[in-house]
């Protein structure tokens, strides 16, 4: 159940940008530029990175969408969950591992790195671009878990397969858009 009152007890994180747009817009404009710009990582692996994240950090609901949204840009199904296992084998390309080898890192303790981890990610061929995009990812998801689970957002799972196919197909610019149009009685923020 949404923890703030105004909000409806099924609420979903639109439901938290329209309510709030002068700090979601900017929020949902640097999902866009982060996710779905210009990046050495494909959408898919930002969206793999993302998903890792929330389930490190039990955000059901994030993870749940962005898992469906990372399996509907091409990585395997089930590979999420084959990592957060602690699954050797899963289905991850080796160039991704150290990837998210740092983003458990950084996750569970960010003051955790060392140069080594740090290394490894180079090591496997990324740059510094892919770097600076791996750790905004993280840090953006270790938020957005923060905020999700703060305002007592729950997953419906009947909403996961549709935010995946927006954020799949579309990206994050419908979101900004939505929250751009005044609503009838938005309420105020506070």
């Amino acid at each position: 159940m949404a923890h703030l009152p105004s909000l409806p007890d099924n609420a979903t994180l639109l439901d938290v940008f329209k309510m709030f747009p002068e700090t979601n817009r900017p929020l949902l404009e640097f999902h866009e530029a982060l996710l779905r710009g210009p990046s050495p990582f494909t959408d898919a692996e930002r969206e793999l990175i993302a998903a890792y994240v929330s389930g490190l950090n039990g955000c059901r609901y994030c993870h749940g969408v962005h898992t469906a949204t990372a399996e509907r840009l091409g990585v395997p199904q089930g590979s999420v969950a084959a990592l957060l296992a602690g699954d050797a084998k899963a289905d991850i390309p080796v160039k991704m591992r150290p990837v998210l080898e740092l983003a458990a890192k950084l996750t569970e303790r960010a003051d955790g790195l060392t140069k080594s981890d740090v290394d490894a990610v180079f090591a496997a061929g990324w740059d510094g671009q892919a770097y600076y995009h791996l750790v905004a990812t993280v840090a953006l998801f270790n938020y957005m878990n923060r905020l999700v689970e703060g305002l007592g957002i729950e997953l419906d799972q009947a909403y996961v397969g549709v935010a995946a196919r927006r954020l799949a197909d579309r990206g994050y610019r419908p979101l900004i858009d939505m929250i751009a149009q005044p609503g009838p009685g938005r309420p105020k923020s506070g």
